[in-house]
C-alpha cells in the first residue's frame, strides 16, 4: 500500500536557492510549460574531456564543465591522482599528469560508474590503486568482472568483491598488444581500455566480444582522443579498435557541448503538455545516442522543430505509441516512458538488458512505480512496455536512488490527478542539478520534503 502524502516542510514555489542535502520532492500536477532553457553540459563529454585532460602532458582549459556529481567524482579523483585542478568561472584548467598518475592512492569515485570504470583501466598505469565506493548498494552492486579480466589478461593484477567494489589494481610496466574485451554488459569497459591504450607501448588492439551495447558512447570516446591528437582506427561496427601506442594526449581548449540525455526529460515534459518550449545548446550533429529522442517524439507525433542548436516543442498534441530499439538511447529511456506513459496504445522499448544494470534495475523497477501510478506495464528480460493511460496521484513513489527514475516520476506527476511524492529526490544531482529549478522556470510546481528517510 502506497504512504500518504505528508505535509510539505518547505515553501512551494520558488524552490529554496539551497536545497537541502538531502530531500524528496512533492510533485504537482500543472496544465502548460513555456518558456525557454539552455542545455546543460553533457556529462558524458564533460567526465572524458576531464580525463584526456588529466592524461595529457600540458594544460587543458575545459570549457563549461558540467556541475554534476559524475563531474565532482572525475575531478576529486584526478586531483588524488596528481592533476593539477583550476576552477575559472564554468570552466576547468586541468594540468594533466600524462602517463604518471600517483601509485598507492585510494579513489572514491562515489556513484559514478563510468567514472569508475574509466579509471580502474588507467590505474594499469601505476603500481596499485585502490578503489572503494560510498554507495555499497548502488555502484558497489554494478559488474566489473569484464573490465577487471581484460586488464588481467593484459598483465595487471587485481583484486575484488566477486567482481565487485572494494577494487585493486595493480599494473605497472605494462606493455599492451592485442586484447579482448567484452561488450555484452556495458560499452564502457571498451571506452576504459582505449583511455589507456595511447599510453602503453604497444597500445592496443582490440577486439570487443558479445553483442556490442551503446555504440553511441564508444563513438564518443573515439571523437575525444581525435580531438585530443591521439590517432585511432576501428571497423565501423566498432568490433575491433586499434589504437598505437607511444602517443601523447594534448589539446589547449575542449569544449563541453550540451547534455542530451537530462535535455530528453525536458523535452519529454513539453510534448505532453500544452506549451511552446525551447531547449538551445543542443548540437545537431552531437555523437550522444539520445540525440534520437528528438525522433522518437517527433515518431509519437510530437511538434518539434530544429534550428541550428536550439530545438522546440509545441505541447499538446496527441501522442501515439511506438516500437523502437532503445539500446542506441539508453539514457533517455526512462524519460520517454514518460510520453509513452501520455500515448494511445502500448510502446515497447527493446533490446534495453542493459538498463537492469544501472543505478537501480530500470526494467523492473520502472514497472513497479509506474503500477503504482496506475499505469499497465510489462516486461521481458531485454524489454519494457508502457501502455498510455490515467496517472493516478496522490502516492508515494521510490526514486529508487537513480536519477533517470526520478526524472521519469517528476514528468508522470506533472501530469497526474493529484500530487505525488518522490524520494531521495537529491539523487538527481548525480547528472542534472538543476533539474527542478529548470522545470520551475518553465512553469513546473514543486514542494520540498525534508526528513528523509533513504529507501
Amino acid at each position: 500500500m502506497s504512504e500518504p502524502l505528508p505535509r510539505p516542510l518547505l515553501p512551494a514555489s520558488p524552490l529554496p536557492a539551497a536545497l537541502p542535502e538531502t530531500f524528496d520532492m512533492i510533485v504537482y500536477p500543472v496544465s502548460r510549460l513555456s518558456g525557454t532553457i539552455t542545455a546543460q553540459p553533457s556529462k558524458n563529454y564533460t567526465t572524458r574531456y576531464l580525463l584526456a585532460a588529466a592524461l595529457s602532458e600540458g594544460r587543458t582549459r575545459v570549457v563549461g564543465v558540467a556541475t554534476s556529481e559524475d563531474a565532482g567524482a572525475m575531478l576529486r579523483c584526478l586531483a588524488d591522482w596528481g592533476a593539477g585542478i583550476e576552477h575559472v568561472g564554468d570552466d576547468v584548467v586541468v594540468t594533466g599528469f600524462g602517463s604518471r598518475p600517483k601509485s598507492g592512492v585510494t579513489l572514491n569515485p562515489g556513484n559514478a560508474g563510468a567514472v569508475a570504470r574509466f579509471l580502474m583501466a588507467v590505474a594499469a598505469l601505476t603500481t596499485e590503486t585502490h578503489f572503494v565506493t560510498d554507495h555499497p548498494d548502488s555502484l558497489g552492486k554494478r559488474p566489473q568482472a569484464d573490465l577487471l579480466a581484460a586488464l588481467e589478461r593484459l598483465g595487471a593484477r587485481t583484486s575484488s568483491s566477486d567482481g565487485m567494489f572494494p577494487i585493486t589494481v595493480q599494473g605497472g610496466a605494462l606493455l599492451g598488444g592485442p586484447l579482448e574485451v567484452s561488450a555484452e554488459k556495458s560499452s564502457q569497459y571498451a571506452s576504459a581500455l582505449m583511455f589507456l591504450a595511447p599510453l602503453l607501448p604497444d597500445g592496443l588492439d582490440l577486439r570487443l566480444t558479445g553483442d556490442i551495447k551503446s555504440h553511441a558512447p564508444l563513438r564518443q570516446t573515439l571523437a575525444t582522443l581525435a580531438a585530443f591528437g591521439v590517432r585511432t582506427h576501428s571497423n565501423p561496427d566498432l568490433s575491433r579498435i586499434s589504437i598505437a601506442g607511444g602517443q601523447t594526449y594534448r589539446l589547449e581548449r575542449a569544449e563541453v557541448p550540451g547534455d542530451y540525455p537530462g535535455s530528453a526529460a525536458i523535452l519529454t515534459a513539453a510534448a505532453t503538455l500544452p506549451g511552446e518550449v525551447t531547449v538551445s545548446n543542443l548540437r545537431p550533429d552531437d555523437l550522444q545516442g539520445e540525440r534520437e529522442a528528438v525522433a522518437v517524439l517527433r515518431d509519437m507525433g510530437a511538434d518539434i522543430s530544429r534550428e541550428n542548436e536550439r530545438v522546440t516543442v509545441r505541447g499538446g498534441r496527441p501522442l501515439k505509441a511506438v516500437t523502437r530499439d532503445g539500446d542506441g538511447f539508453t539514457d533517455a529511456v526512462q524519460a520517454l516512458s514518460a510520453a509513452a506513459a501520455s500515448a494511445a496504445g502500448t510502446t515497447h522499448w527493446e533490446n534495453v538488458y542493459t538498463l537492469r544494470l544501472k543505478e537501480c534495475d530500470r526494467i523492473s523497477d520502472t514497472r513497479r512505480e509506474l503500477e503504482t501510478l496506475g499505469l499497465h506495464t510489462a516486461e521481458t528480460q531485454n524489454s519494457l512496455s508502457v501502455t498510455g493511460g490515467l496517472i493516478v496521484g496522490g502516492v508515494t513513489v521510490n526514486g529508487h536512488g537513480d536519477h533517470r527514475m526520478i526524472m521519469l516520476l517528476t514528468l508522470l506527476g506533472m501530469r497526474a490527478g493529484q500530487p505525488i511524492r518522490v524520494t531521495g529526490a537529491h539523487h538527481i544531482r548525480k547528472s542534472y542539478p538543476q533539474f527542478f529549478a529548470h522545470l520551475e522556470g518553465l512553469g513546473g510546481r514543486f514542494e520540498v520534503a525534508v526528513n528523509t528517510r533513504e529507501e
